[in-house]
């Protein structure tokens, strides 16, 4: 199998890549690899249903700070749902509904011609000539991809893992690493049911009493767009057990599964038993997976700090604005926000989706793994910012092989 550009990972970094390097390089084979039946990612796999950093910020209205993919998704997103802009705080957000963001996938997969492969997963990667030769597997055994582009947008920088490329990659200590969270969607719950600060001192109420488990701790509640839907949030501590938090080993990330349900699970039984308007409630849709935050980072040409997004700091070259806050969940007690001074963005510069190592050419990276630092990578791993960070990605990629 061949193509021009091959996407590794069709999360909102990945969709948008993928979409765009379609539209810069007419005619040319792009090949989306994606481990689960469908694109989104973090959006509807993990079950997250905001949009953040798609807007300016500041106090003046809701402004698309990248114009382009962000643009049609978030227009899509307002007729599915028939919600706009929403402000939460001193930022806004865009509600968004994980089934529809699913449809829209599909149909900007469609529209642009992008070839799919779901439940795929890619095992190596060698140079081959100019481009690349990757191993991917599916239910049906191993095969072989030839592509002349890459973008890695996997979320944890697996292409640099499977290149084999020493100190492609970094990763923060595993004790700062921001901890993931568990959503889940509900059913049931009676329009005048408890909510807000009543029912988060019930929970409160009940951890002390032992009838509920402290993973409990911050568990919160919010209505979707749809009748008589709500989506549970748990931030998850991911050291459950005593051990320690890798997301990217299969042990850990598995008792994340299991710890969640379980929480959401004792959770409920509990309101269902003692808060008001909660007697019908159920649990109603599952997450693929939990939502991991952060793991494997690429070492880039360029490394966009914590303290450049704090100033503002723009670039000659930047290809986005990264318009969030500092959101720093360290731990499962609720986030740390650190605001840029003044409400000013700051520019991404393009080689944050160039490698270091000069042995990976015709690679570019794209979302929460691009080169960043710690700091810088609790703003830059929101959707709205990974949009603009994919379409970059994508379109440098589609370039590369229409130049020739």
């Amino acid at each position: 199998m061949r193509c021009e550009v091959l996407v590794l990972g069709a999360g909102s970094a990945g969709l948008a890549a993928a979409v765009h390097a379609a539209k810069a390089a007419p005619g040319a084979e792009v090949l989306l690899v994606e481990r689960h039946g469908y694109a989104g990612g973090m959006g509807t796999a993990s079950l997250v249903h905001t949009f953040c950093g798609l807007y300016l910020p500041g106090d003046g209205p809701a402004v698309i700070a990248n114009p382009g993919f962000a643009t049609v998704v978030a227009e899509r997103m307002i007729r599915a749902t028939g919600a706009g802009p929403v402000k939460m705080g001193k930022v806004w957000v865009l509600p968004q509904h994980p089934a529809e963001f699913v449809r829209i996938a599909d149909e900007l997969l469609k529209e642009s011609g992008v070839k799919l492969l779901y439940h795929t997963e890619a095992l190596r990667a060698e140079r081959d000539g100019e481009g690349w030769k990757l191993e991917l597997a599916g239910r049906g055994g191993i095969f072989t991809v030839h592509a002349r582009a890459v973008v890695d947008a996997s979320g944890d920088a697996v292409f640099a893992a499977i290149s084999g490329v020493a100190m492609a990659t970094t990763v923060t200590d595993a004790g700062s690493l921001q901890r993931p969270a568990y959503i889940f969607g509900l059913r049931g719950v009676a329009e005048d049911a408890e909510m807000g600060l009543k029912l988060a001192g019930r929970l409160v109420d009940g951890m002390r009493r032992g009838v509920l488990p402290n993973g409990a701790l911050g568990l919160h509640f919010r209505a979707s767009a749809r009748a008589g839907e709500f989506f549970g949030t748990i931030d998850l501590s991911g050291a459950e057990e005593g051990s320690a938090y890798d997301p990217l080993d299969p042990r850990c990330v598995s008792l994340l599964e299991s710890t969640g349900r379980e929480i959401a699970c004792a959770a409920l039984d509990f309101l269902k038993a003692e808060a008001e308007g909660w007697a019908e409630a159920y649990i109603a849709q599952w997450p693929v997976r939990a939502g991991v935050r952060e793991s494997r980072r690429w070492i880039g040409r360029q490394v966009i700090t914590g303290e450049e997004i704090l100033a503002g700091v723009r670039h000659a070259d930047e290809i986005a604005l990264a318009t969030w806050p500092l959101e720093f969940r360290e731990t499962n007690r609720g986030p740390k926000l650190r605001y840029p001074e003044g409400d000013q963005p700051a520019g991404i510069p393009a080689g944050c989706l160039v490698p270091a190592a000069a042995e990976l050419e015709r690679v570019w990276v794209a979302g929460r793994c691009i080169s960043c630092d710690h700091a810088a990578q609790a703003s830059i791993r929101v959707m709205g910012t990974c949009f603009a960070t994919g379409q970059a990605a994508g379109e440098r990629a589609g370039e590369s092989v229409s130049a020739e």
